[in-house]
């Protein structure tokens, strides 16, 4: 038996970006439980490295970036896509995105630290635990 939902007002633009998270996404959750499954101990969100890396070892000195897709102008399906309006602000956003990123991470490597980024798009695949154990273990 279906309940009646009862019909809401489409949400508008900034409403719906008002509810985008920049911390403790899905994504960035669930790569936090695969990492502590394996042993991986961290801290989040280091506000005095470049680029703020979501998880952060200092001793090994290995930062991560779990990166959605579409606001870092990722190169799949989801990444691809833009918006049908004011593309414009879309398309230099998502650049600045991007030029920002690559400069934060080659700051990251000048600084000694590895770093890997992994796209929202390869959260469910089942390699996910294998490509962060490879990452944490390799040595320096």
């Amino acid at each position: 038996m279906r309940r009646k939902v009862a019909k809401t007002e489409p949400l508008t633009r900034s409403e719906t970006m008002r509810r985008v998270r920049g911390t403790n996404t899905s994504p960035e959750l669930i790569v936090r439980r695969v990492l502590y499954g394996l042993g991986f101990r961290y801290r989040l969100h280091a506000a005095d490295l470049p680029g703020k890396p979501d998880i952060v070892n200092r001793t090994k000195k290995k930062a991560i970036f779990v990166h959605g897709c579409f606001w870092h102008g990722h190169c799949c399906k989801r990444g691809n896509r833009r918006p049908k309006t004011n593309t414009e602000y879309w398309r230099k956003k998502i650049d600045r995105n991007m030029e920002r990123d690559l400069l934060n991470i080659m700051e990251l490597r000048r600084c000694g630290w590895d770093v890997l980024v992994i796209w929202e798009c390869e959260i469910n695949h089942h390699d996910l635990s294998e490509k962060l154990s490879k990452f944490i273990s390799a040595g320096r």
